[in-house]
């Protein structure tokens, strides 16, 4: 018996891809091994995120970065630092923020759950702009002059969850928001790869990125990247370490935390939940590498070939096969599996239903279920999972 069954829990194929709720990405065995290595000794945190700093910026073209305990924290502490800046003081009451300015701009058409993230930091949500296409009510999406419209002396900066289809340009709304001292704090957690956006969003004029480093950079699950301007990466880092040390012997690294521009030492920041250990932070970095040097690259092949064996066995089934590859050279391929239920009687809920039940469990992507098809994301696939996978969709039609 593994690990899991010995736990009373039952392994799954994933077929889904780096999902969270699945476990992430798989980490490549550099990555396995630089978290068991740095397991073997003990050293500073804030010399070892001063180091990770120094990797990011140079990965992302940023002053500097963190690694933080996954996206989400990321635009929690990144919402923090918009709204304290080097302020202990309003460090020390977050998140409760009834006496001083939290208000973060956000396009109505980009809410989602991953509010909790930012709101978690004190900060208020404040929307612009419409949702005209989703309601059928228009064409228009959400434009600059709805941005600068909103700001008041309550504003301390605008959240932006970018995607190659987001609009306003990114661009131009950092351009409006740095006339007015705000900065700008990108969602970016799953808009990797291409390569490419590492770098893109802070050349755009991004103050903050967040990015996850759990799915296609394949570092832990649990780690995400904060990148940005050094004095917001700065106000982020003192609300996450710790911060229990004598002011005469605290002497934090210079290029992470400059501690002659604070007017003293703050305590254990609201942050303090998100805290990353020692073996994260240098496995994140080792994927980091890995990743912009264009290493998961070759396995690309391997991952057409195994959606095509499961394509093949799906033959002679009643479904329609869609093999679709990326343009960029970089994202991994993926399979839809279109259902014909007038021929087999069972819509996709119901195959997606009986695959993740059946034995082996089988769990495939259900973005598109509503339109009757399974997305297959090949990242976790063996020639033998990816033949299982075949199999367990064929005996859905019996």
């Amino acid at each position: 018996m593994g690990i899991y069954e010995d736990l009373g829990v039952t392994p799954v194929i994933n077929a889904t891809g780096a999902v969270t709720r699945l476990g992430g990405a798989p980490m490549p065995q550099p990555v396995l091994d630089a978290f068991v290595a740095a397991a073997g000794d003990c050293v500073s945190l804030e010399e070892l995120q001063a180091a990770a700093s120094r990797r990011i910026a140079a990965a992302t073209g940023a002053e500097a970065g963190i690694v933080t305990a996954g996206a989400a924290a990321a635009l929690t502490l990144g919402s923090a630092a918009m709204i304290t800046g080097d302020d202990l003081g309003k460090m020390e009451r977050l998140p409760h923020c009834d006496d001083f300015a939290c208000d973060v701009l956000i396009a109505r058409e980009q809410r989602s759950g991953y509010d909790h993230a930012v709101r978690a930091s004190g900060a208020r949500l404040v929307e612009v702009g419409f949702n005209e296409i989703v309601a059928n009510a228009g064409v228009r999406r959400t434009e600059v002059w709805e941005y600068e419209a909103a700001i008041t002396p309550q504003t301390v900066g605008i959240i932006y969850s970018f995607s190659p289809t987001s609009r306003p340009d990114l661009s131009e709304l950092a351009a409006m928001a740095h006339r007015h001292k705000l900065p700008v704090l990108v969602d970016a957690a799953g808009e990797l790869p291409p390569r490419a956006h590492l770098t893109s969003l802070i050349a755009a004029g991004a103050d903050l990125v967040a990015f996850s480093g759990g799915k296609a950079i394949r570092g832990p699950q649990s780690t995400g990247i904060l990148a940005g301007r050094g004095d917001l990466i700065r106000a982020a880092a003192l609300q996450f370490l710790d911060m229990d040390d004598h002011p005469e012997l605290w002497d934090p690294p210079p290029e992470l935390i400059d501690r002659d521009k604070l007017p003293g030492v703050p305590r254990h920041g609201f942050g303090r939940g998100y805290k990353v250990s020692k073996e994260e932070i240098v496995a994140l970095l080792t994927a980091l590498e890995l990743f912009t040097s264009g290493a998961y690259d070759r396995w690309l092949e391997d991952d057409h070939r195994r959606l095509q064996i499961i394509a093949d066995a799906l033959a002679n089934a009643p479904c329609a096969c869609r093999l679709h590859t990326s343009s960029n050279g970089e994202s991994a391929p993926q399979l839809e599996v279109e259902i014909d239920e007038s021929t087999l009687g069972k819509n996709a809920f119901d195959v997606c239903r009986e695959l993740r039940t059946g034995s082996p469990r089988v769990f495939v992507g259900h973005g598109k279920l509503c339109e009757g098809v399974l997305v297959i994301q090949p990242l976790h696939l063996t020639d033998d999972t990816a033949t299982a996978v075949g199999a367990a969709i064929c005996g859905a039609w019996k």
